[in-house]
Formats: structure tokens, sequence, C-alpha cells
């Protein structure tokens, strides 16, 4: 059963949630109903979950080139393809299921879509193929945050959009940080991300054009929302700590940087998002 789980990939999986929550309470414009969020959770956990597993089995050989990857269940044959495409079939499923009888028609929707692109679109379509893939592959993890939106009022708002737009803005500065550390690796599998393919110079330009972007699309979700204006201050903050690892890493291109860099990333949308439950609370 733990190789099953691992399919999930559930630490990848606990930051998409994280941008779930405060999408729940935007939507409610307070505290959300109860059973709306945990089956919102729940649902989305499956769905993300079901989406990775299927990724495994679609990439168990070249899965088996990385280092970082190479332990992978599908990878060392603990688990069949064949069982893990049952499994992840069986999740997603159950995901969509769950969306359907607990939340909204939208809700259910924008998760097919987003399980849909993210095996579709980036796994099969785009990761491979352009070294552009995480830019346009990364929309499968913005729909969280629509997804959100839409399980408690069944439709889109500007502020969910912007939302939206904010995470594409951030996967690929926080996803490149990770493919510089393991260049390596994507390199022996034939996965074309961007710090493969391009010099490392090429590489931080595009990292500083779409954190810039994230910036202000920060502070427009927070305008958005009519929030208190004192989030906007706290997120530059946020946002000058993250610049900070940039620097560094534009002045000394390493992996160790790229590393701070990556984790400075996860530490900015988990802070990011608690700001606007606290602040939908307090507004």
């Amino acid at each position: 059963m733990k190789n099953y789980i691992s399919l999930m990939k559930l630490r990848v999986v606990e930051l998409l949630l994280v941008t779930t929550l405060p999408a729940l309470f935007l939507a409610s414009e307070g505290v959300p109903d109860l059973s709306i969020t945990f089956w919102s959770l729940l649902g989305g956990t499956f769905a993300a979950g079901g989406a990775n597993a299927f990724n495994m089995v679609i990439e168990a050989k070249s899965d088996l080139l990385m280092k970082r990857t190479a332990k992978r269940p599908i990878a060392t044959g603990e688990i069949s393809r064949n069982n893990g495409l049952v499994f992840a079939t069986l999740i997603s499923l159950i995901s969509l299921v769950i969306f359907y009888i607990f939340t909204t028609p939208l809700a259910t929707l924008l998760t097919f879509l987003a399980i849909t692109f993210y095996v579709l679109g980036y796994t099969i379509a785009l990761k491979k193929h352009t070294s552009q893939n995480i830019v346009w592959g990364g929309i499968a993890g913005c729909m969280p945050v629509l997804i959100g939106q839409a399980a408690v009022t069944n439709s889109l708002t500007t502020t969910s959009w912007l939302f939206f737009l904010l995470i594409f803005f951030w996967t690929p500065p926080h996803f490149w940080a990770l493919a510089v550390r393991y260049k390596d690796d994507y390199k022996a599998a034939g996965i074309p991300m961007l710090p493969v393919v391009a010099p490392i110079k090429s590489v931080i330009n595009q990292m500083w054009f779409h954190s810039l972007a994230m910036a202000l699309v920060s502070l427009l979700v927070i305008w958005s929302a009519k929030l208190p204006i004192w989030l906007s201050v706290i997120t530059l903050i946020l946002i000058a700590g993250w610049k900070r690892q940039l620097i560094k890493l534009t002045k000394e291109p390493s992996e160790v940087n790229a590393g701070k860099l990556f984790q400075a990333s996860i530490v900015f949308l988990s802070i990011y998002s608690f700001l606007l439950v606290i602040g939908v609370l307090l507004k």
C-alpha cells in the first residue's frame, strides 16, 4: 500500500492543497462550509494524486534514467504499469465523484480538465517536446484555486482568475530552480527543461520576468478581494525575501543557490496563502 500511496506524490499534492484552502475562504468571504472544505481537499488530493500516478505510469522508463526518480515503484517494477494505471484511473474517478456529489458541477468539470491537461497536455504533449513545458504545463497546477472557488459558488470571479495567474507566474521559477539542481538528470532522460537547453543567464532572466509578474499579481489578488492593506505590506516583505535569493542566484549561479531559491518559493506561497486566509477572516 505504501508503494501505491507514493505514486500520488503527496508532498507535491500538499502544495496544491495549500492554495486550495485560501481559494475556499476567498469564495466564501469568510469561513467556508466545513463539509465543502473537507470534500474539496479530499477530492483535490485524489485528483492530483491520480494525475501524478498517471505521470509515473507514462514516464516509468524516463524515471529509471534519473537518479532522483529511479527508485519510484513503477520504475523499479514493484508495481506493474497496468496496476499503476488501474490505481491512477480509480482514484481519479473517485475524485470526480466526490466533487460531483459534494460540491458543484463546475468544480467537477474543472477537476476533470486539470487531470486531463496534466496527463495529456503536460506529460505527453509538452514535457519532452519543448523547453517551455513547465510554463504551459503548469496550468494544471493553477487549477486548484479555480476549483476551490467553483466548489463554493459554482462560478469563477476576477479574484479567482488573478489567483490563478499568480500560480501561473510562480510555477516556472519554482520549477526551474529545481531543474538547475537536477539538470544532469533531465538531460540523461532526454527532457528539455529550460536549464538543460538554455544558458543559465537566459534561465535566470526568465525567472526574473515570471517572478516580477507574480509579485504584481500577488498584490492585485489582495486588491481585488478587498483585503486589509497591511497584507500588501507583508506580501512585499515576502517578495523581497524571494528576490534576495534570486539576486544571489543571479550573482552566483550554483546548485546550492538554486536549491535555496526553490525553498524560498515554497515559503512564499505557503505564507502568502496563510495571509489570504487571515485577511478574509479579519476583513
